[in-house]
């Protein structure tokens, strides 16, 4: 009497074409925000209706960079890793090649499970950051927090687990490392930078702290030296406009690279509607879409600009000892 195959269930069937599909989409969104991030041009993206921002303030914020690069090369990385991982085993088709086959298939299967899990757990605390210390939307950020959620999920149930002990085993250590790293990356994020004379003369300036109280956003705390408000008189000379909203990090930074006297002779547009004297209105018919955006000579440029920069695009001729630079 013959017996009966065992089915195997589809989705074990199915879990590494499915797994790497997903992987390889996640490789083609962060290399995108990758390359826009490197070469200085702004990611397609509409912010939503009622929120206090959008995706390119937050892949302009700190937290989009670790360790000098954009956080979304190190995504880019993950994701096509996930994807060798689930596919590679699927390359190796020789019954010649079973044992090696078989012994492929359970390393990249724990492989799948660390490298998930640790996606999982980072794009958990990015959701956080972005729910509770940026205060927006991005659409970017959370399709890559969906496509890691659903990685680990079809690695949990794409395939059976002889040992349901080695999957927690797995997925606590790792889990519990990643948080840590995490937070020991980010931990000094917001933390203010000492103002104290750097090596080159200049001083880093004091970035945003705590939330920002409308109208007004946070209080400048910088002072204006001699070619600060030169070049913020030569600016407004010019017709250059400086758009933002109060509560934006980014154009906190570009106030304290002018400092208190000199940014207050720049011609600030405030965007937000709860701001100081807004003029909506104005950043609608220029389309602004991401802050703080400066407008000198009919052009436009996306985010905070070195009074360097500003000298070099308004053809500013004056005194150039700035005191201030970007952190």
């Amino acid at each position: 009497m013959m017996r009966r195959r065992r089915s195997v269930p589809w989705i074990h069937r199915w879990s590494r074409p499915m797994i790497g599909a997903i992987a390889i989409a996640g490789a083609v969104l962060t290399a995108y925000l990758t390359v826009t991030k490197l070469t200085g041009e702004e990611v397609v993206c509409l912010a939503e209706a009622g929120a206090t921002g959008n995706c390119t303030d937050v892949l302009n914020s700190p937290y989009a960079t670790v360790f000098g690069l954009p956080l979304s090369l190190f995504g880019f990385l993950a994701y096509s890793s996930m994807a060798i991982f689930a596919l590679a085993p699927l390359v190796v088709k020789s019954d010649r090649q079973k044992e090696l086959k078989r012994n492929l298939e359970n390393w990249t299967w724990l492989l799948l499970l660390a490298g998930s899990t640790a996606m999982a757990v980072f794009s958990g605390y990015l959701m956080y950051v972005l729910a509770f210390q940026l205060q927006t939307v991005c659409y970017y950020c959370i399709g890559s927090a969906l496509f890691s959620l659903s990685l680990l999920a079809l690695t949990i149930l794409g395939r059976h687990w002889e040992d349901i002990g080695q999957i927690f085993f797995t997925g606590v250590i790792v889990a519990l490392l990643t948080l840590v790293g995490t937070l020991g990356v980010y931990a000094n994020v917001n933390s203010p930078v000492t103002e104290v004379p750097g090596s080159d003369g200049l001083i880093p300036i004091s970035q945003a702290q705590g939330m920002p109280q409308p109208p007004s956003g946070w209080e400048v705390t910088t002072t204006s030296g001699e070619a600060e408000i030169a070049l913020a008189e030569h600016l407004t000379a010019i017709g250059a406009k400086n758009y933002g909203a109060y509560w934006c990090p980014h154009c906190y930074e570009q106030k304290q690279l002018f400092g208190e006297q000199a940014f207050a002779k720049i011609d600030y547009i405030e965007c937000a509607p709860e701001g100081k004297n807004p003029q909506t209105e104005a950043c609608q018919a220029a389309d602004i879409k991401s802050f703080p955006t400066w407008e000198i000579n009919g052009e436009f440029h996306l985010g905070v600009q070195s009074p360097q920069k500003l000298a070099e695009l308004s053809g500013y001729e004056g005194p150039m000892d700035f005191r201030y630079k970007l952190p």
